[in-house]
């Protein structure tokens, strides 16, 4: 099936009994496309288009070569401030409340502003030289906290309170700003 739309195009849009939700992606070429469940109809496959048109608008490859570049651009002095900040950063507050790590991995994810693996790997967003020190220095507590506990426990949020008692008004405020560029 293919649902025309002003802004997209045409979209394909896939039925499958797999698919539980709605998904979209976007081929090499720029197309979009939609997996669907078999019982979605057209007027459910165009109202997700709507609400969700500014988060695809975003994923979609930019238009204009400009634009292109200066989000490269940008993103390499991230990448280079990440690089010269935040691991020293990471490893002083390791070494300030004892914590081992196994190594230190910059990512640049979309929705995430650092995880922590079951190998001891902690990685960090680079769009975290974009928000306040506070909030960077939160993301690493937190990140070095689910060292001890994985998962979002009574017990993990306490530890976190031992190093950042201001930690919930931290969490609200990193809401505001986006890991993506």
């Amino acid at each position: 099936m293919i649902v025309k739309d002003k802004e997209f195009g045409e979209v394909i849009v896939r039925k499958s009994p797999l698919s539980r939700n709605i998904k979209f992606s976007i081929s090499t070429s720029g197309r979009l496309s939609m997996s669907v469940p078999t019982y979605t109809s057209n007027f459910l496959a165009k109202r997700f288009l709507e609400t969700n048109r500014k988060m695809i608008r975003e994923k979609l490859p930019l238009r204009d070569p400009s634009e292109q570049r200066a989000r490269d651009y940008q993103k390499k002095i991230l990448t280079k401030k990440a690089k010269e900040y935040l691991p020293y950063r990471l490893e002083y507050f390791a070494k300030l409340y004892g914590y081992n790590y196994d190594k230190c991995r910059l990512s640049h994810a979309n929705t995430r502003w650092g995880s922590c693996s079951s190998n001891k790997t902690i990685s960090l967003n680079i769009g975290l030289m974009k928000v306040p020190e506070v909030l960077r220095d939160y993301v690493i507590l937190h990140e070095l906290a689910h060292l001890n506990h994985m998962d979002h426990s009574k017990e993990f949020w306490a530890e976190v309170a031992t190093h950042d008692k201001n930690y919930k008004i931290h969490e609200k405020k990193l809401k505001h700003f986006s890991p993506g560029l």
